[in-house]
């Protein structure tokens, strides 16, 4: 018998369907050959500092810096007690080892995502069992049927994933010591009063200092005005086309006296064209997504979105087996992908209104193995999804079309350019001006991509033309705008080399080369946490950094923390000990080095106030008593809550309760009140799944077999 462990239950439901095992019991499934068991994520933690001694329970000065001797791990926390183990964790840990212990299974298989993290889950888990017992790794990127029974076949010795596992547990020790030791020393010397901490972490800071040298370019920016002359010529045909005077390779004037001066000069007067050039130009679709693409993509599209948002969509479609794994920076596949990438636009053609112009090609662009870092682009699956959210359809398309667009014709465009001259006038310049007409549409017919066509005279070289009117028109230089996220994540993706907002996406990728702030996976979460922590704020699409985050920029003094190229090195050092380039102990060491000449720079610094928190206290609104221990419900930031929490009390309605969501309504306080006055609540205006709207009883009530609620859904007679 073989365990096969998978990371979350979905991805267990998958795995048992691809091997038709149907009989289920309490945290796993049951066939002939396998027993698939799942985590839920990470279901071990690190130690916190005061677990190794008790001294740390309180933050002192003379305390840090604080390395410990050996890294621990642990149950992970309950969110609501952390003091306590999460009960759900405990119980399903305690179900995997059981299982891992049975005599009759002879092999364990770690199915969990085939990343540093996915790699650390299964390995934390397995190794705290101690079962002295083969364990193999299941490395596949999709969860469809054919691709698990195909990974099955080809699974690796677990032992040979070691310098991905290293490279994971050295980025997990690096922010707990890096993490714990300048979050606590910061806050005791550049926090007073008591409240949340001042957050200090790699990815955070360099973060912060995009943000807020942007900030600081869009305050400092003087404006200034510039002119340009334009001038409006006539062929013999009587048709007109425009021209911008140019000088030299300049366009934008300083002075408007002169352009005032030249446009007097020429005016009614006769003019040529010097040089006219016509060229057939291609027009590539732009590449496969890799996910921070994907995230700029949907924030910049649809409004609302953000990039936390878009990574969690996907990785639902992931789990229901409808797209390849989404935390990937690659925009490109692996060439073995050749024919399974035939197969599903095969899938995905038929019935399409362009179907006749959709021709599959093994191009370098498309399938290119020196352009992929561990994971292939993200593509869709052969599988078509039936019935999916809104959200999800969003994300799913825009996959399904960036994929289809890699397979339609090139789109084509002629673009003319005409040099005008005026006649019998000694000029510094010329007149420049630009047609373009879409030839083929190509790929745009994908979205549906609609081409603005400059349409010039057909005239040829040395054409005589009359200058017919000039107009001065005065411009004032702009500043650089505010960072979106999709912005932010191409710095995060690059570390900021040389990157223009303007730049494609072929030319992010020659620019890469490792460095980079966080991985795919922690961008959205970096960003997320930033607003969150109260560093940056946003508004519509654009980031600004805080009071708060600017008085961290301006007053903390480990430089090196806010510098794109120290932490980009990190992160090369973490991607160059996946490919066993360097040794996870001198990474290490040189992060415990750090961070030890950090906290004695943060003692001996000049004193300063980042934080000023002022104690407010309140008496929270009782909204009822609570069902299972009779103690008080109250409000708290992320639901309704039983204020015996700490004793362990686990009455919750969460505010984005799931059931809820799926209908399109959060909890509220006229909810929850008449939930325990009444037993129910009469709720209107729910959506059903077809948009429909309705009203409804609904009631919260306990499960018969364990400790947690469930809704029941009644309608007035």
């Amino acid at each position: 018998m073989k365990l096969i462990l998978a990371e979350k239950p979905s991805v267990a439901k998958n795995i048992a369907d691809a091997l038709k095992i149907k009989t289920k019991s309490d945290g796993y499934f049951e066939g002939e050959q396998y027993i698939v068991t799942w985590a839920f994520g990470h279901l071990l933690q690190l130690y916190d500092a005061k677990d190794y001694d008790g001294k740390m329970t309180r933050w002192k000065m003379e305390n840090f810096p604080f390395i410990p001797q050996e890294f621990k791990y642990k149950v992970k926390a309950d969110p609501r007690n952390r003091g306590r183990a999460d009960s759900g964790a405990q119980k399903q840990l305690k179900i995997i080892h059981r299982l891992m212990k049975r005599k009759d299974v002879d092999m364990v298989i770690s199915a969990c995502d085939y990343d540093r993290e996915g790699q650390v889950i299964g390995d934390s888990i397995i190794e705290n069992a101690k079962i002295g017992k083969p364990v193999y790794r299941l490395l596949i990127n999709e969860w469809t049927p054919k691709e698990v029974i195909r990974g099955l076949d080809n699974m690796k010795p677990n032992a040979e994933l070691k310098p991905l596992q290293d490279a994971g547990i050295s980025r997990q020790w690096a922010d707990w010591v890096i993490g714990i030791n300048l979050t606590s020393v910061s806050t005791l010397k550049y926090q007073t009063g008591r409240g949340k901490a001042l957050n200090i972490g790699r990815v955070l800071l360099p973060t912060l200092k995009i943000i807020y040298d942007r900030d600081k370019e869009i305050e400092n920016f003087k404006p200034e005005n510039y002119y340009k002359l334009t001038a409006t010529f006539q062929t013999d045909t009587l048709e007109e086309y425009q021209g911008t005077y140019t000088s030299g390779k300049q366009e934008k004037f300083t002075e408007e006296e002169d352009l005032q001066k030249l446009k007097q000069l020429i005016d009614d007067r006769q003019a040529q064209i010097l040089d006219k050039e016509v060229e057939t130009k291609k027009e590539f679709p732009p590449l496969l997504f890799n996910l921070s693409n994907l995230q700029g993509y949907m924030t910049n599209k649809y409004s609302g979105w953000t990039s936390d948002k878009v990574l969690k969509v996907a990785q639902t479609l992931y789990e229901k087996k409808f797209i390849t794994y989404p935390r990937t920076s690659s925009t490109a596949l692996d060439e073995s992908l050749v024919g399974k990438a035939a197969g599903v636009l095969k899938v995905l053609a038929e019935g399409l209104p362009y179907e006749g112009e959709l021709k599959f090609t093994k191009s370098k662009r498309i399938f290119n193995d020196a352009k992929v870092e561990s994971h292939s682009a993200i593509i869709p699956t052969y599988l078509k999804p039936g019935r999916l959210t809104n959200d999800q359809e969003l994300v799913y398309t825009a996959v399904k079309n960036r994929f289809l667009m890699q397979f339609m014709p090139v789109a084509e465009y002629e673009e003319t350019r005409l040099v005008t001259t005026i006649k019998d006038m000694e000029l510094q310049g010329v007149f420049l001006s630009k047609g373009k007409v879409q030839l083929r549409e190509g790929w745009k017919k994908v979205e549906k991509i609609q081409s603005k066509d400059t349409l010039l005279p057909y005239v040829n070289k040395n054409a005589l033309v009359k200058v017919n009117n000039s107009q001065v028109s005065s411009h004032v230089t702009k500043p650089p705008k505010h960072h979106t996220e999709k912005t932010l994540l191409r710095v995060m993706e690059t570390c900021g080399k040389n990157i223009k907002e303007e730049d494609t996406e072929e030319m992010m990728g020659s620019i890469l080369n490792g460095f980079s702030i966080g991985t795919p996976a922690t961008r959205a979460e970096t960003i997320k946490k930033l607003k969150d922590i109260g560093y940056i704020s946003s508004r519509q699409k654009n980031l600004y950094s805080t009071e708060l985050g600017k008085k961290l920029v301006e007053t903390f003094p480990i430089n090196e923390l806010f510098d794109l190229e120290f932490t980009g090195r990190l992160e090369k050092t973490l991607a160059d000990m996946e490919k066993k380039k360097i040794e996870k102990q001198s990474f290490l060491n040189m992060v415990y080095e750090f961070t030890s000449h950090s906290v004695v720079t943060i003692k001996s610094a000049e004193e300063a106030t980042i934080n000023q928190v002022t104690s407010t206290t309140s008496n929270p609104e009782i909204l009822g008593k609570c069902p299972q221990c009779g103690h008080k419900i109250i409000e708290g930031k992320k639901g309704f809550g039983c204020s015996n929490w700490k004793m362990g009390c686990k009455y919750v309605i969460w505010k984005n309760d799931k059931f809820l969501a799926s209908m399109r309504k959060k909890a509220n306080k006229t909810m929850v009140k008449s939930l325990l006055k009444n037993g129910k609540a009469y709720v209107k205006g729910l959506t059903s799944k077809k948009g429909k709207k309705f009203n409804a009883y609904l009631r919260y009530k306990k499960n018969e077999d364990n400790d947690y609620y469930s809704w029941e859904m009644e309608f007035k007679k």
